[in-house]
């Protein structure tokens, strides 16, 4: 995509279905007249006369204590500078989206239009009763250092900066994990700073409140060496000026341990990390270019640990790791500040938590084999699940054990639980299946690739990694709307009809001829058929020509299916093909089969059907917890349609008895583990957290998603196709752009396993 495009995608992004990435709704009932007038005139006056009594009850009666400001005077806008607060703001909304996926923070951005320290710190204070903590973000320093001192002193609620505290909070979990690889101890390393501002002086300071020492420390700015002797330095570079007679970055880094780079991009070269000491620790963070490039440090140095900014190599320091977290656990214990102490606990959470087993949905995100403590892993992934499990509670132990907490949390079981349950909003596992795609990209047939849509999506899959497309379609059409879009890429493009194609649609003709003959197919019908591009397309895969197919955009599901089964065929010792659809919902992902091909599936069709589809589960790293779905609940009914299903939970419960499943259940029964557990405590459901819904036949599975998908607004992946011999998934008719680009990633990770499958045979 050329550079341009990309810029037009993202404007087009932030503009549209409607201009920018964050809106407001509420939280209570407003149907009915009665609804309202508790929400507003009369009923709303009772809070408000609580409140008067004690402003702690705004807490109770209001969203106050969930409500963080990310506040910006766009004078530092990442690499942009001093840009104004109205260009900051796309900025502070994409922070106040951060908050609600990885923590379910509400984030509202206030861009404050001054420079003056005094009436931005006074603007902050007279709105601050709104909310529950301040995020203060791309402020310039140093006025950024002192608009955080007042404001922390002057508040009684959590204040961060965290383009100086994010960061360093990280950097630090990350440093002291390489030394203790490297044995070695922090108040012994000689450290290289970088970079002097607010983010570099906040990662100094914390590590030396981990015992870092002063004369083991040398800091760098655009004029070079911070020296005691240089004259004009400010209070904060005074702090950090050395005695050393050393001028530039070449003379620090002879013999130093720690090389921390928050300044521009490659200032380091070789020659400075070879005379770094045995096993240098460099966290090169300037962004998106580092100070070194990742690939030249560690072809350089062998011995070298190396951290970036980037999500593309080893050891990210990224502040999502941070802050989500740590307003989290302030906020629940309604902390009066983030101090010292609520900031080191962080670090040791995110230090400790690298050391643990990761789970194997980590794993599967990032296409790791097995990640474990190490050189090349030594602080979590922005995306595992037990960083909210983790963080907020060690913030919120410190804020109480110094003294800074109103509401204090008494049973932590249930608060681990109830932070769990937060991450249930969000499209990890669209990440998950991306980044999955991205490990091992595969060849995947576009069957209608005239349209512009199925184009668009073939652009995106092959723009970012997921797969390497295949366009089938009219030649000319395709490559007008290729130019129409600026699809550049040169990608294989296929028409049936044509004389181009004519060798190998006569190849594919004789092979299908041969399986098909006694079926009542004819060459010349054979032949007839090749021409079609749904049956070319999938004699493609069966004959190794690509890896996987997607189709169905433009045509009815029944007629897709047909030449997918004809060409492509079930399984060895797959009876039923069946589909499974994964929703995105506030949950958490819900396993749903047979959503499109079983109309009144058997018991054993059924007990079949829900192992394929737990198979799904496990593969994006999920451990399924089945319920096999009836209007009946455990023998209320005796009908054929509630026998069915009882007889299916009978049969997995012999065949496969380590897999977590039950039935005939009813769907608010299966969902409602406290229902559940409370009527139904023998069941093997009791108690847990229902992740994968089997329905009774086609008609409630394929309602179900839909009503989902269309009232809940629930993202939709799938329709997977279940049992078939190759990679081949059909979408639904209309099927969105991110729909289909969804569907290219589960054709190439369907691929990839039996790829895996077969060479471990």
């Amino acid at each position: 995509m050329s550079t341009e495009s990309k810029r037009r995608e993202a404007l087009v992004y932030h503009a549209k279905p409607q201009p920018g990435k964050i809106k407001i709704v509420p939280t209570k009932p407003y149907a009915t007249q009665r609804d309202l007038a508790l929400a507003y005139s009369p009923g709303v006056a009772e809070p408000c006369l609580e409140i008067a009594k004690d402003k702690e009850n705004a807490y109770k009666y209001t969203s106050k204590g969930n409500l963080v400001a990310i506040i910006s005077n766009g004078t530092a806008v990442l690499g942009l500078g001093n840009i104004g607060p109205e260009a900051s703001k796309p900025v502070m909304e994409g922070k106040g989206l951060l908050f609600k996926i990885f923590a379910d923070i509400d984030g509202m951005d206030i861009e404050v239009d001054t420079e003056d320290v005094e009436k931005f710190i006074e603007t902050v204070k007279m709105i601050a009763p709104t909310f529950g903590g301040i995020n203060l973000e791309d402020i310039k320093a140093p006025e950024a250092f002192e608009i955080e001192r007042r404001l922390k002193e002057e508040l009684d609620i959590p204040v961060m900066h965290d383009d100086q505290h994010g960061t360093a909070i990280i950097s630090a979990a990350a440093l002291l994990n390489a030394l203790e690889i490297t044995g070695k101890k922090i108040d012994e390393v000689r450290i290289v700073i970088s970079g002097a501002g607010a983010a570099a002086v906040s990662c100094t300071r914390l590590y030396k409140a981990f015992g870092a020492k002063d004369e083991n420390i040398v800091m760098l700015d655009s004029k070079g060496v911070i020296r005691k002797d240089r004259e004009n330095l400010s209070v904060e570079k005074l702090e950090f000026a050395t005695d050393r007679k050393i001028d530039t970055l070449v003379d620090a880094m002879q013999d130093a341990n720690v090389f921390v780079g928050l300044s521009i991009a490659n200032v380091v070269t070789p020659e400075m990390l070879l005379s770094m000491a045995n096993d240098p620790i460099v966290f090169a963070m300037a962004n998106p270019d580092p100070e070194i490039e990742y690939d030249l440090a560690i072809k350089t140095r062998k011995d070298i640990i190396m951290a970036t900014g980037r999500s593309d190599h080893p050891n990210q320091v990224n502040n999502v790791l941070g802050f989500p977290f740590i307003f989290r656990g302030a906020l629940d214990v309604r902390a009066t500040k983030i101090n010292e102490a609520m900031k080191m606990a962080a670090v040791k959470a995110i230090a400790d938590l690298a050391k643990e087993p990761v789970p194997e949905q980590v794993n599967i995100a990032y296409g790791e084999t097995k990640l474990t403590f190490g050189r090349e892993y030594i602080i979590p992934k922005p995306f595992d699940p037990r960083l909210i499990g983790e963080i907020p509670p060690a913030v919120a132990k410190a804020a109480m054990e110094s003294g800074v907490a109103k509401n204090p949390i008494e049973d932590w079981d249930k608060y681990k639980e109830e932070l769990l349950q937060r991450l249930g909003n969000d499209n990890k596992v669209v990440r998950l299946l991306h980044n999955r795609a991205k490990i091992d990209s595969k060849k995947i047939v576009f069957a209608e690739a005239e349209h512009l849509d199925v184009l668009k999506a073939a652009q995106i899959a092959l723009e970012e990694g997921i797969a390497t497309p295949i366009l089938l379609g009219n030649r000319e059409v395709i490559l007008e709307l290729k130019k129409e879009i600026e699809f550049d890429a040169d990608v294989l493009i296929l028409d049936p009809k044509d004389k181009e194609s004519s060798e190998k649609r006569d190849h594919y003709a004789a092979r299908y001829f041969e399986t098909r003959k006694r079926s009542g197919v004819t060459l010349y019908g054979a032949k007839s058929k090749m021409r079609e591009r749904n049956y070319f397309g999938a004699m493609m895969v069966l004959e190794g020509d690509a890896d996987g197919m997607i189709s169905g955009y433009s045509r009815a599901y029944p007629t897709v299916v047909k030449p997918i089964f004809e060409v492509i065929g079930r399984a060895a010792n797959v009876k039923k093909v069946a589909t499974v659809n994964i929703m995105i919902t506030d949950r958490g992902p819900l396993f749903l089969a047979d959503t499109s091909i079983n109309i009144d599936p058997s018991a054993g069709e059924i007990a079949e059907i829900a192992k394929m589809t737990a198979n799904v589960a496990t593969t994006f790293g999920f451990e399924p917890v089945m319920a096999l779905l009836s209007y009946a609940n455990f023998g209320s009914s005796n009908h054929p349609n509630a026998t069915k299903v009882r007889e299916a939970a009978r049969i997995l419960h012999e065949s496969n008895p380590e897999l977590i499943v039950d039935g005939e259940i009813q769907m608010d029964f299966a969902l409602n583990k406290e229902l559940n557990q409370g009527k139904f405590p023998f069941s093997k459901l009791a108690g847990k957290k229902v992740n994968t819904l089997i329905f009774p036949n086609l008609e409630s599975a394929n309602i179900t998603y839909k009503l989902l998908k269309e009232l809940n607004k629930a993202d939709s992946i799938g329709p997977i196709m279940l049992g078939l011999k190759k990679s081949v998934h059909i979408l639904q008719l209309g099927a969105s752009v991110d729909e289909m680009v969804n569907m290219a990633a589960i054709a190439v990770i369907d691929a990839q396993q039996r790829e895996k499958r077969k060479k471990a045979k």
